[in-house]
């Protein structure tokens, strides 16, 4: 259950297998735009960390450890419900089921959540220590999965096969 006064945070990071300008990952970065702007309206959207705003790049100019292939997408969310509707009842997931298309495996955790204080904009290296915080130690109320939250109730329903550090 969502604390009183609290909203979700999650961060999902990926490596693409190619430079972002390959062929090889044209129908990711077309749909970017559009899978991103569908988030924003969804019912409990609160906020998503933004890119440079120019067209077919969502946020991929936000670099990790300097690498151009690293991805990230960090988004607030009022509850575990609203973000659950849009990773899986919508055409995310369609994005989501072809993901070993365009990224490699990490073999390590690559998705973390957490609860945030309704107003908070978690910043990229706020995001990145809460994942680290999940590798090193675990789930907790620091830092989750969704197997950590009970009422990730989609999650146990339609999640794709798991996969190498999901």
């Amino acid at each position: 259950m969502t604390p009183v006064g609290h909203h979700l945070a999650e961060l999902n990071v990926g490596r693409l297998l190619v430079p972002t300008d390959d062929p090889r990952v044209a129908d990711f970065m077309a749909a970017l735009d559009r899978v991103n702007g569908l988030g924003k309206r969804m019912p409990g959207f609160v906020w998503m960390m933004e890119g440079s705003g120019e067209p077919g790049t969502g946020n991929t100019e936000a670099k990790i450890g300097g690498d151009p292939q690293y991805v990230s997408n960090l988004t607030v969310w009022e509850s575990v419900e609203t973000l659950e509707a849009f990773v899986w009842n919508t055409v995310h997931r369609q994005f989501y089921e072809r993901r070993a298309e365009w990224f490699e495996v990490l073999g390590q955790m690559h998705f973390v959540m957490w609860w945030v204080p309704e107003g908070h904009r978690p910043t990229l290296d706020e995001a990145l220590a809460r994942l680290d915080h999940l590798r090193a130690h675990g789930a907790s109320e620091t830092a989750f999965g969704w197997a950590w939250l009970r009422e990730a109730k989609l999650w146990r329903q339609r999640a794709c096969a798991p996969s190498a550090a999901e």
